[in-house]
């Protein structure tokens, strides 16, 4: 197979392949986008890669890299950049909606359910089960970025500085994040392994791709293409924003919902494990729309449900939207709280990617970057832990209590409110994981039937 002289999509032939395909393939990738963004990829890899060829293995991890550099889901906007390159613009658009859209809708019903029937026993029983089964998928996460990302003994200790920050020093999470890049940027000057970012796969194996490695995109990086991307991805993102500000007030739910998860997406790098304890710390600690328990509640939902991980915030908005309503109907507020929080978590995403697709090859060698972006990889595992440490202490325990001395702040679990039943299927979810080697959606599974069945025998 010959390669065409750019990978880029031209206007007359509407892409690298005929629309109607690429949007089916999307379709059918947005509903296995199940088990994090390693799943993600490994699914994307797999049908855009190995069986479709549509793309090279070293163009698919040179776009990769770029995605890790970018906050908010890696995954996501991997189907973004990929999309792009086969079809353009459109393609990219048609990608990154279909990504995300399966998974809104499926966590919408389960957010549905929940309100309306969170004191059932169904419902009781399958959080008894969920919950403790995430502390198993987080600790798996933990020890995954770890062994990929902490090569060095600098990085370690970049990890555990990282977990103290959080999980002793209340240290706010964007600036553990920034100073972790910092950090990066300036020890690589003496350690120049940061400066050397690891590939994520193999070589490339079969016939010739489409999207040849060496192949450009035809779209051509200016200051015109810029200032245009800039300007309309501005406006699509904040005009919901001031909409509702202007409707129900600055200092309404539907304002702090904006503010919250504007900053998220902004900040979110290293996947959804590590900014999920900066929404945690806002959504129960700033805010109080959430008890403790609930987040992890609203984590072990999202892991049910196809798309990205950071669709958790979805389920955030729409539960503090139905709790603080306003002059809205609770139902319409949760619905406008979770629509709202889903486009300014996502919408960023696709600018991130049109404006900076174009500069790629320029980024590929930078060193610099590459150094900060390794900094704050090391910082991301520590990020998980305390995200793993927070979600233990409040399913394995039922009350907890907060010690402050100086500039320690740490949270302790009352050991005699210890609930047997969670310790005992966290057990049973880390056997599975880490010994049988289950998926964390069969883990899930496993562990909401075991629940359910102790709920309604007790």
């Amino acid at each position: 197979m010959s390669t065409p002289p750019h990978a880029g999509p031209s206007t007359s032939t509407g892409g690298v392949i005929p629309l109607r395909e690429a949007t089916k393939t999307w379709f059918s990738i947005s509903l296995q986008t199940f088990g994090g963004p390693a799943g993600q990829i490994a699914v994307m890899q797999h049908k855009l890669v190995d069986e479709k060829r549509w793309i090279g293995q070293r163009r698919f991890l040179h776009a990769l890299n770029y995605c890790m550099l970018l906050p908010g889901p890696e995954a996501q906007q991997l189907a973004i950049y990929t999309g792009w390159l086969l079809n353009g613009t459109l393609g990219g658009l048609i990608a990154g909606l279909l990504f995300v859209l399966p998974g809104m809708l499926a966590l919408l019903g389960l957010t549905i359910l929940y309100l309306a029937a969170g004191d059932t026993n169904l419902v009781i029983g399958l959080f008894a089960g969920l919950a403790p089964a995430v502390i198993a998928i987080v600790i798996q996460a933990v020890y995954r970025v770890g062994k990929r990302a902490l090569t060095h003994r600098v990085l370690v200790a970049l990890a555990v500085i990282s977990f103290l920050a959080l999980a002793v020093f209340a240290v706010p999470f964007p600036v553990v994040v920034i100073a972790a890049g910092v950090l990066g940027w300036v020890l690589s000057r003496w350690v120049p392994a940061l400066r050397t970012l690891k590939g994520h796969g193999a070589g490339d194996e079969g016939p010739q791709p489409l999207i040849s490695d060496d192949a450009l995109h035809a779209d051509r990086p200016s200051a015109g293409r810029a200032v245009r991307i800039i300007s309309l991805g501005l406006a699509l993102w904040f005009i919901p924003v001031l909409a509702v500000v202007a409707a129900f007030g600055r200092d309404s739910v539907y304002g702090d919902i904006s503010q919250l998860f504007s900053v998220t997406a902004l900040v979110s790098f290293g996947g959804a494990y590590a900014v999920l304890a900066y929404v945690a710390q806002q959504a129960v600690q700033v805010y109080e729309w959430l008890v403790p328990g609930e987040m992890v509640k609203g984590l072990a939902l999202a892991e049910t449900t196809p798309g990205p991980l950071i669709m958790v915030v979805q389920w955030v908005a729409g539960v503090a939207a139905y709790r603080d309503p306003g002059p809205l109907d609770p139902w319409t507020a949760m619905l406008v709280g979770s629509l709202l929080a889903t486009w300014v978590t996502f919408v960023p995403c696709f600018v991130f990617i049109f404006l900076g697709a174009p500069y790629v090859e320029r980024l590929r060698h930078n060193t610099h970057l590459t150094a900060a972006l390794t900094g704050i990889t090391a910082a991301v595992v520590g990020v998980i832990a305390s995200l793993a440490l927070f979600f233990s202490l409040h399913t394995l325990f039922d009350t907890t209590h907060l010690l402050h001395w100086g500039p320690i702040h740490l949270e302790l679990p009352v050991l005699a409110a210890w609930n047997p039943l969670a310790f005992a299927l966290t057990g049973v979810a880390l056997v599975l994981m880490f010994w049988r080697g289950w998926s964390p959606l069969r883990t899930l599974g496993a562990c909401a039937g075991l629940g359910l069945l102790a709920t309604v025998l007790a």
